[in-house]
């Protein structure tokens, strides 16, 4: 695309061929040409954003939403993570305590998460589990055990808070690449409304579903499996059920569609760890652990565990100086509809 100057050097260069005369720099009417020039390079400009805009490869946020809602697809919102919340009581007595639905709890970076359910943490036990969720959706929510461990309005008799294991599953709202990459993938594999790329395509238009494994002919002539996975893993029977009815209301005739969760493949993960200089060993060790619970989602349905990921992994996980990865000892292989999960995990640093 043309420069302001180069626009502006051409049009002296016209006025001087159509007058015979040199425009000076400093006259009125250099000022006048080189605001035209201006404007002529921003019509430049919007004429070469708006070609961008034409194409799903180039266009980008509402525009390449557009190009989506052709081919079917919409972007995928942000979700909340969920976990559970333990309630201790302030002291022991003789009488239940209520924890009600939406009590708020945080952790020490003020990240919110409210319960789900009205709970009572009946007298004589020492506490109380609760299933919660985010207040706001988006990875913010992943937060590992331990760290949600105050309550903003404690219930009455309530003394303590504190979560046994990690949030997971909160994602951010889906990026354009990955937006572009399933509207390109619809031009490749056209779905019909029978073939695998209909069923794919249907199910990962759910905001909690990473990944999508379908199976034709599985149980026989006239079958379809749907296998998914969430980002926190294993799908739960409500988002099954919910995509089975999106499936039996779509899907043609005589065709039986049977929408599943993946068989989970637990994956025992050992590493030896050096840490760099200056670095805690307990803090890099954390770091490690949490950044391979993390990549341990919903997204490895179908696809192989590789030595080599597990050990590039660890080793760009700040504080770490080197590593070595001694489980799993091979790459464990792909297998279609099931889903690799983290099975037992160990991470030392090195004597």
């Amino acid at each position: 695309m043309k420069t302001v100057e180069e626009i502006y050097e051409e049009m002296l260069s016209v006025f001087r061929q159509e007058t015979g005369a040199e425009a000076s720099a400093v006259s009125d009417l250099s000022v006048k040409l080189y605001a035209v020039a201006a404007q002529v390079y921003g019509l430049y400009a919007q004429a070469e954003w708006l070609s961008r805009q034409c194409f799903p490869q180039t266009a980008q946020g509402d525009w390449l939403e557009r190009h989506a809602a052709l081919r079917g697809l919409e972007r995928r919102g942000a979700v909340k993570a969920q976990g559970v919340i333990r309630f201790s009581a302030a002291a022991v007595g003789g009488t239940d305590l209520t924890v009600p639905a939406g009590t708020v709890c945080a952790t020490a970076g003020l990240t919110r998460f409210e319960t789900l359910e009205d709970a009572t943490l009946t007298a004589g036990n020492a506490y109380v589990e609760v299933p919660a969720r985010a207040v706001e959706p988006g990875m913010g929510g992943n937060v590992p055990g331990g760290s949600i461990l105050v309550m903003t309005a404690p219930p009455v008799g309530i003394g303590g808070c504190y979560n046994p294991a990690a949030f997971a599953g909160g994602t951010d709202a889906e990026e354009d690449e990955s937006l572009r990459a399933r509207v390109l993938e619809t031009y490749k594999r056209m779905p019909n409304g029978a073939n695998v790329a209909f069923y794919e395509q249907g199910a990962l238009s759910f905001d909690q579903v990473a990944a999508c494994t379908v199976q034709p002919k599985k149980r026989g002539v006239g079958t379809v499996d749907v296998i998914v996975s969430t980002h926190e893993g294993m799908p739960g029977e409500e988002l099954l059920e919910e995509i089975q009815d999106y499936f039996d209301q779509r899907r043609e005739i005589a065709v039986d569609v049977l929408v599943k969760a993946p068989e989970a493949d637990p994956v025992n993960v050992a590493a030896s760890i050096e840490v760099a200089g200056g670095w805690d060993g307990m803090v890099v060790t954390a770091a490690v652990r949490k950044a391979v619970q993390e990549f341990f989602s919903g997204e490895r349905l179908s696809g192989p565990i590789l030595v080599a990921q597990l050990n590039q992994l660890i080793f760009t996980t700040p504080g770490v100086a080197n590593c070595t990865v001694t489980a799993p000892a091979a790459d464990v292989p792909a297998v279609a509809g099931t889903l690799p999960t983290l099975g037992t995990l160990t991470a030392e640093v090195a004597e």
